[in-house]
């Protein structure tokens, strides 16, 4: 499965008459139908190299799902044993295919938000009971940053020059960071926006609950390393009933089903993006797909039993994408040469 690890494509979802567009960076094509697959990898081959990781060794780790999932694959191929520490609050086809993935799955009590803190605490109790057991700590673990190094190669590759704004989603940090970081190294000016859900700790006051799984820091747990501030320059907060109304939008105007946190992004950019300069390249990286959410977010039946449903965000989404030029196709790029800061020189 390793090899089908990237190259995902790109979809330009609009653009405005100024000529700038907003391009989605689709993840969900990657094994596992999420980026956390490119992560997942690199910190189990990082830890074999420094010998934290032994064969036959057994992974433990705390996860909402996603980062689970690239690890259950990671470890059938690398031949480990994989503990998932999971809550309920998680999708729940996120843990039927960790479970199907030979995942061993151990559920912290709670109800309401993410068991964030229980299930650190868990895991770190499951870890240190057993001599071969790894805990990778994704938030702070930098081969989780190291994970998204190819993707920003293969963005400035694929967008014919330089990417002027990534608008993403943060969680663990990984992502955003990782790829900007990269991106930076490689010479490009790219400006930085984070998107957390209203209610968590990164940008602002914590302390809410939200349902953006996979997104954000619930006050009181800890921020992770992989939290780079110095790579980004603007943390913005949104509500779950926008972030959601978004993803339920596109999937009426464009056919194209994403996750919870991804539309938190994209409704930050669409809202964003008739503002800025003539001829921008705007890119969100949508982590993960939405057929993992149709038991919940496009459920009006558990939207409205949470406050959720907001038909007037809906419409508002549909007014920003009217507002725009449509979808139209990206023509796949030759491979280039991108200027290299370290002198070496890539692709």
């Amino acid at each position: 499965m390793s090899e089908l690890i990237g190259h995902t494509p790109l979809f330009q979802l609009c653009t405005t008459e100024t000529g700038s567009r907003l391009l989605l960076k689709l993840e969900q094509f990657n094994p596992t139908g999420s980026a956390k697959v490119r992560m997942a990898e690199q910190m189990l081959i990082e830890a074999e190299r420094a010998g934290e990781l032994r064969p036959g060794g057994h992974i433990i780790e705390p996860t909402s799902g996603n980062t689970g999932l690239g690890i259950a694959v990671a470890a059938i191929e690398r031949g480990y044993r994989f503990t998932a520490v999971v809550d309920g609050h998680a999708s729940k086809d996120k843990l039927r295919a960790m479970a199907a993935l030979g995942a061993r799955l151990v559920y912290a009590e709670g109800t309401g938000g993410p068991q964030t803190l229980e299930r650190k605490r868990i895991a770190n109790e499951l870890a240190a009971a057993e001599e071969d057991a790894y805990r990778p700590d994704q938030h702070n673990n930098p081969g989780n940053q190291d994970g998204y190094r190819n993707l920003a190669h293969e963005l400035l590759t694929d967008v014919f020059g330089d990417v002027d704004y990534l608008i993403s989603s943060v969680g663990t940090g990984g992502s955003l960071c990782g790829t900007a970081r990269e991106l930076r190294r490689l010479g490009s000016r790219v400006s930085t926006v984070g998107v957390e859900p209203a209610g968590s700790a990164i940008f602002g006051p914590g302390g809410g609950e939200y349902w953006q799984t996979g997104g954000g820091n619930p006050e009181g747990f800890p921020l992770g390393s992989n939290i780079d501030y110095a790579l980004i320059d603007e943390g913005v907060q949104v509500r779950d009933a926008d972030a959601f109304a978004t993803v339920r939008t596109l999937a009426r105007h464009t056919g194209l089903l994403i996750g919870g946190t991804a539309g938190g992004a994209v409704h930050v950019a669409l809202r964003r993006l008739a503002a800025l300069p003539p001829r921008s390249t705007v890119v969100t990286i949508v982590c993960d797909a939405g057929e993992k959410y149709l038991d919940t977010i496009f459920d009006d039946d558990w939207m409205r039993a949470r406050g959720l449903l907001d038909p007037e965000a809906e419409q508002e989404v549909e007014r920003m994408l009217a507002g725009y030029a449509g979808p139209v196709p990206i023509p796949r790029a030759d491979p280039v040469t991108v200027r290299d800061t370290a002198g070496t020189g890539v692709r």
